[in-house]
C-alpha cells in the first residue's frame, strides 16, 4: 500500500485523509496549535527542522507521496515541501483552498502584509474586528486610535494597547458572525484571503452590514502540480 504523507491540520487535509483511508496508507503530519482532529491512519505533530529535516523524514519513512494541504498562508512549509519532494525524488501534489469570490457589494481594501494592513486600519474605522491569527496579532502592536476584537482559538495576552479577546473555533455561522460584530460596533473586519467555507461567514456578514474588509493577499502559491478539490486530490494519488 503507497505511504502518503498529508500536510497540514487544514480541514482539507483531514477530509482528504478520511477520504483515502483503506486505499492507501496516511500519514497526516499537524502543527499541532489547534488540537488534534480524530483522523485514520498515522498522526504526526510539530515541525521537521526546515527542508533538510523533512527531507530525511521522507526518506526515513519511505515516504511516497505527499499531499501540501497547508494554510494558504503557510508559505514557509510549502516551501519546505517543494525542495524536500525534490531532492527525494517524491511525487508531490498541492491541495489549494478556493479563494473566497468578490461580490460586488464587498468593500475590500487588499494589502500586500500585515504590516501594511496594521498601516491602513486607522484610516478605514475605530472598532476594528481582527481574525489574522494568534502568530500574526503582534503585527497590530504599533496602533493607536482604534480598538480591537480579536479572534483566537484560546485566550491569552497580546502586546496591543487596546483590545479584547473573543475565543471561537470555525465554522462560523454567518447570523453569529453579524451578531458579534454589531455587540462590539465594529466598523471595519480585518483578514487574510484565507478562502474555505469554515470561515467564510465573516466575510458574508461585513457584506451584510456594509463594512470594509481589509484583506490580507496571499503569498505567491507554491510551485508545482496543484487542484483545489479533495475529490481532485485522491483521484490523483489513485492515478500514480
Amino acid at each position: 500500500m503507497v505511504r502518503v504523507l498529508i500536510l497540514g491540520g487544514t480541514a482539507e487535509a483531514a477530509a482528504l485523509a478520511r477520504a483515502v483511508a483503506g486505499r492507501v496508507e496516511v500519514v497526516s503530519s499537524l502543527a499541532g496549535r489547534a488540537g488534534l482532529p480524530d483522523l485514520p491512519g498515522r498522526v504526526r505533530v510539530g515541525g521537521f527542522g526546515g527542508a533538510a529535516g523533512l527531507e530525511a523524514y521522507l526518506r526515513a519513512e519511505a515516504i511516497e507521496r505527499v499531499i501540501d494541504a497547508t494554510h494558504p498562508f503557510a508559505a514557509r512549509i510549502s516551501a519546505h515541501a517543494e525542495t524536500a519532494c525534490r531532492a527525494a525524488g517524491i511525487p508531490r501534489l498541492v491541495l489549494t483552498r478556493p479563494e473566497w469570490p468578490r461580490w460586488p457589494e464587498d468593500r475590500w481594501t487588499l494589502v500586500d502584509s500585515v504590516a501594511e494592513a496594521a498601516a491602513r486600519l486607522p484610516g478605514l474605522g475605530r472598532r476594528a474586528f481582527i481574525t489574522v491569527g494568534a502568530g500574526e496579532v503582534a503585527g497590530f502592536a504599533a496602533v493607536r486610535g482604534v480598538w480591537l476584537l480579536v479572534r483566537l482559538l484560546k485566550d491569552e495576552p497580546l502586546p496591543l494597547a487596546d483590545y479584547h479577546v473573543v475565543t471561537g473555533r470555525p465554522p462560523f455561522s454567518v447570523e453569529a458572525e453579524q451578531a458579534l460584530m454589531q455587540a462590539h460596533g465594529i466598523d471595519v473586519l480585518v483578514t487574510k484571503a484565507s478562502g474555505g467555507d469554515a470561515t467564510s461567514a465573516k466575510i458574508a456578514a461585513a457584506r451584510l452590514l456594509g463594512l470594509p474588509v481589509l484583506m490580507i493577499r496571499r503569498p505567491p502559491p507554491p510551485a508545482g502540480d496543484s487542484v483545489d478539490s479533495v475529490a481532485a486530490a485522491a483521484t490523483w494519488l489513485e492515478g500514480l
